[in-house]
């Protein structure tokens, strides 16, 4: 009986996930009208090859160094752990992410976690108004965050992230400030858990130009279950950016040939990649597969994206 009463608020999280799950996946609508006028969109790239993996399904998970980026509340328990991570875009932009994750007591009941993250344009072209090309430029993007998550009891756990955002054209460059903040409820046993996430809260403190804009601020919510006497993870998310539509995340990854792990996944995002004429039906699925060798885990990622390409990641996360 006082599990089932210990169980109750993990359960309720993750059925609110489950029933707004149902309601995106009912819904078709147009494109957002607010759809491209966020700042630093390189923001809403998701990292870890894992998590994309299982289709960006990660904020009720949780549950490695991935973390950082998904649900600062999931980095209580963490061992000293450094992460990797190389993406191959589409239309050939790169971009990566480091980061380290330090226990602050014996216990793992605070963890402190610094981070990095690019996303690199390549050489680019100007021209004149007549199409001449007069010169070459690069562009890029930066984030540097630094995490704090606390375990309150033997349940939840909170944290939060402050994030530095530069980003830069030929000689004109733009500045943010933002703030992630997560909380996350795992079981008794650890069979299953939710959380739920902020992304992004803050300002635009400079701009290319007199104007500054909205951050693509987002609220996650997600819970993810280990089924009895299934060898598998399931995960689901539910994503409400301020400048799209709500999208759905599910993921799954197999147990049973460990260390081995194979992953799939689904986002219902990967309607926006297709054309109108488009019959890419593989749009939004992704898969994967993870190999843990001693205390390295090595990830691999692919998503299609229609039209716009495919996009491959590679993660390695190392415990120290």
């Amino acid at each position: 009986m006082t599990h089932l009463k210990t169980s109750r608020p993990g359960t309720l999280l993750l059925a609110v996930a489950l029933v707004l799950s149902l309601v995106v996946a009912g819904s078709a609508k147009d494109i957002h009208n607010d759809a491209g006028t966020s700042a630093f969109p390189f923001l809403k790239i998701n990292v870890s090859a894992r998590a994309v993996a299982m289709g960006g399904a990660f904020t009720g998970l949780a549950d490695d160094a991935s973390s950082l980026y998904y649900n600062p509340a999931g980095l209580t328990n963490s061992t000293d752990m450094l992460i990797l991570g190389y993406h191959n875009y589409v239309a050939d932009l790169q971009s990566g992410f480091v980061g380290y994750v330090k226990p602050l007591d014996r216990d793992k009941q605070q963890v402190l976690g610094i981070y990095a993250s690019y996303l690199n344009y390549g050489e680019l072209l100007e021209a004149d108004r007549f199409g001449v090309v007069t010169d070459e430029f690069t562009a890029g993007d930066l984030l540097l965050g630094l995490t704090y998550s606390r375990r309150v009891n033997l349940h939840w756990s909170l944290g939060a992230s402050g994030k530095f955002i530069y980003e830069s054209a030929h000689d004109y460059s733009a500045t943010g400030l933002a703030v992630d903040a997560g909380v996350k409820y795992t079981s008794d046993r650890g069979r299953y858990s939710a959380g739920l996430a902020v992304q992004n809260l803050g300002v635009q403190t400079s701009s290319f130009g007199d104007d500054t804009d909205r951050l693509p601020l987002s609220l996650r919510i997600g819970g993810a279950v280990r089924p009895r006497g299934l060898p598998v993870l399931l995960a689901a998310d539910v994503v409400a950016p301020i400048d799209n539509d709500v999208y759905l995340a599910l993921g799954a990854e197999y147990l049973k040939l460990n260390p081995l792990f194979l992953r799939l996944g689904w986002n219902s995002f990967g309607e926006n990649y297709r054309a109108n004429n488009s019959d890419d039906d593989l749009a939004g699925f992704s898969g994967g597969a993870g190999f843990v060798f001693d205390k390295f885990q090595i990830s691999y990622a692919f998503s299609p994206q229609a039209d716009l390409g495919d996009s491959h990641r590679i993660t390695l996360t190392r415990s120290m």
